[in-house]
């Protein structure tokens, strides 16, 4: 039997910001059933940790796929083990497939330590452009195809074709624009139809590319971003040079038990 946390992360109430599953494990289990758990689970990701002497090991499952880095579960992660398993951790250390990586806890805020993948020039393959309704100014890549708008209204508008995005060469695509509220430097929304999620309430391993990105754009080290999806969240954002700082929220939705054949 398990333990398994729900906790929505960049945000301060319940139904917003991005919902994860949360697996503390006692030793890694087969890959096929940690897979199958994410599937049953439904979210955009599940997140298993195992703890070490150094930290804990951290891996991410979409309910298709592992994936090699997010956000939003690593930070529920960090809130799981400073609420229930570490009361007094200020500073989670995790080693994952994309490295080292960090939450740093202050003020109820919890600040992700995470590499920084500034996006280049790119040729966009057919099905990114058939995909968006709304045609991009510019399109950059990083892990993900960059797809930059002038008007954070223009993001907002975007109404992809899902079958177009899902046959992309790359893992996902970001969609962003400056920010037309008082406060907000940017915004973003993410799509990942071919990893089983048409698109992610709040993505924070996006903002690994968002953030080298609009600190030079912006000629700025710290940033106020907000992801306008249906759900949505906000971001504190610090420029680090080669890491990213990525600062937000969490609350818990439930705690529950599994039971493994």
């Amino acid at each position: 039997m398990l333990s398994c946390y729900v906790v929505d992360a960049f945000t301060r109430e319940p139904f917003h910001g991005n919902p994860a599953a949360v697996v503390p494990l006692e030793n890694w289990l087969p890959d096929d059933l940690l897979q199958s758990m994410a599937a049953e689970h439904n979210l955009a990701e599940t997140v298993y940790f195992v703890e070490t002497p150094d930290g804990y090991d951290i891996r991410w499952f979409t309910p298709k796929t592992e994936v090699d880095l997010c956000g939003h579960a690593t930070l529920a992660a960090g809130f799981v083990i400073e609420q229930f398993l570490d009361p007094l951790a200020t500073s989670i250390r995790f080693q994952s497939k994309s490295g080292p990586l960090g939450v740093e806890i202050s003020d109820e805020i919890y600040t992700l330590d995470f590499p920084s993948r500034p996006p280049t020039a790119s040729s966009p393959d057919e099905h990114l452009l058939a995909g968006l309704n709304i045609p991009a100014s510019e399109i950059l890549a990083a892990r993900d195809y960059f797809a930059i708008y002038e008007t954070a209204q223009q993001v907002r508008d975007l109404a992809p074709d899902m079958m177009s995005l899902a046959r992309i060469h790359r893992f996902a695509v970001i969609a962003t624009a400056p920010g037309d509220e008082p406060g907000i430097d940017f915004v973003s929304r993410f799509f990942a139809p071919s990893q089983g999620i048409p698109e992610d309430p709040v993505t924070g391993s996006a903002h690994s590319t968002l953030i080298p990105y609009w600190a030079k754009r912006l000629n700025k080290t710290k940033m106020l971003a907000k992801q306008i999806s249906e759900r949505g969240g906000d971001l504190f954002c610090t420029f680090a040079g080669d890491r990213v700082k990525i600062g937000g929220h969490a609350v818990l939705y439930s705690k529950n038990e599994i039971y493994l054949p």
